[in-house]
């Protein structure tokens, strides 16, 4: 191993790639307000096929299946999967004449399970310490795996590493090309550690699978669409090749761009979305996704909204509305849809995880289903503090 006196997280770093540390002002990339929207969902929906058996052309109502479900029935959710993750800017580093950020993170994937008294309790957690670079501080040539590899494995056994009892889990790379006119470096830092939070969603997906865990009386409710963009690197990143691990996975959307959802005409089914009534949800539509193409062709969802809080209570028409995925499996769902009694069965379950709320305790709560809360409440409760986060560096 090389030797390095330097202490300290970014001169061991810029001393071990050859790079030239600015000591830039650190700060916590999730804390700097962006205008507009974030969405939960990228797609953009051309929906020209029914996504279910049955040909509904409106809204259909299910506070009274809702109802006998929850009377004669155990909840069809048993599984609460949520992601989480908070990235920082910690430095400037200059190779090749050029400047890159330093980004670091904390990625945090959770899974709670239901007991039989209806309480909640942790399945799986997994909290990471994350670094994302640019690829040209490789000095190897073309190894980065190997390069990064090592380097984190180096920096976890220096004394100033283990003083703090902290351990980092990777060291990502970023591309390092030039950046056209509005990018920039800190979002390619960003979306890498965000795809290594997405590696570990999926991960757990599959674990639950592999172990028997999912089936027709226990489903995964996971927070957040499941459109899960093929990735260049990682174990799972064809979901065409991996979809058999959510035939018992249903992905919720708290917030979704409603314009983006048009009819076969083109049109946007925005008004449809709005107009929804109390407890109803709107026909499934069949979507193929063309961002998660892969080895076994295009992947293939059921999409449909359901209205889970009254509109006159809420600030805007969409909130209350929920986004529903599931994806298409099997042969049979692929070309016919989803079976409508099992889409009726899941917006039913959904609707009775809808209460209580978290009144005031977050502006989503509309939104909110209570056991993906809770989940995302506790994920969030492990993080370090930022202030000592930062002060890491």
């Amino acid at each position: 191993m090389i030797e390095i006196v330097m202490k300290g997280i970014l001169p061991y770093i810029a001393k071990r790639t050859s790079g030239k540390s600015f000591k830039s002002h650190k700060y916590c990339l999730d804390d700097v307000k962006m205008p507009g929207v974030v969405y939960d969902d990228r797609q953009d929906l051309t929906l020209k096929k029914y996504g279910e058996t049955e040909k509904i052309k409106q809204t259909k109502p299910l506070l009274k299946k809702s109802q006998q479900v929850q009377k004669f029935s155990k909840p069809l959710f048993k599984y609460f999967l949520d992601g989480s993750r908070r990235t920082y800017k910690v430095d400037d580093i200059a190779y090749d004449k050029r400047v890159y950020p330093v980004i670091a993170g904390q990625i945090g994937v959770g899974c709670c399970e239901r007991l039989e008294d209806r309480c909640l309790n942790k399945k799986s957690f997994k909290h990471d310490l994350v670094l994302a670079l640019p690829g040209c501080a490789d000095k190897d040539g073309n190894k980065k795996e190997l390069f990064f590899n090592k380097l984190v494995n180096d920096l976890n056994e220096q004394d100033f590493i283990k003083s703090k009892n902290i351990k980092f889990h990777k060291v990502l790379s970023y591309e390092d090309r030039e950046m056209q006119v509005e990018e920039k470096y800190e979002n390619l830092g960003i979306a890498k550690i965000h795809d290594e939070m997405i590696e570990c969603e999926k991960k757990t997906a599959a674990q639950l699978t592999h172990d028997n865990l999912l089936n027709e009386n226990a489903y995964l409710l996971k927070d957040g669409s499941l459109e899960y963009q093929k990735m260049k690197t990682g174990d799972l990143k064809d979901l065409s090749v991996i979809k058999s691990n959510y035939k018992c996975v249903v992905g919720v959307s708290k917030s979704f761009n409603p314009e983006k959802c048009r009819d076969k005409n083109g049109l946007t089914n925005a008004t449809k979305i709005a107009e929804l009534s109390l407890f109803s949800r709107t026909p499934a539509y069949m979507y193929e996704s063309s961002r998660t193409a892969g080895k076994e062709g295009i992947v293939k969802f059921a999409i449909w909204y359901l209205r889970l809080r009254d509109a006159r209570y809420t600030a805007s028409p969409y909130e209350g509305i929920v986004k529903i995925e599931k994806i298409l499996v099997s042969e049979a769902e692929q070309n016919n849809g989803l079976d409508s009694e099992e889409i009726d069965l899941i917006s039913a379950n959904l609707i009775n995880e809808r209460n209580p709320v978290c009144y005031g305790s977050d502006t989503r709560w509309a939104n909110h289903l209570y056991p993906v809360y809770l989940t995302e409440t506790y994920i969030k409760s492990k993080y370090l503090d930022s202030r000592y986060f930062i002060n890491l560096f």
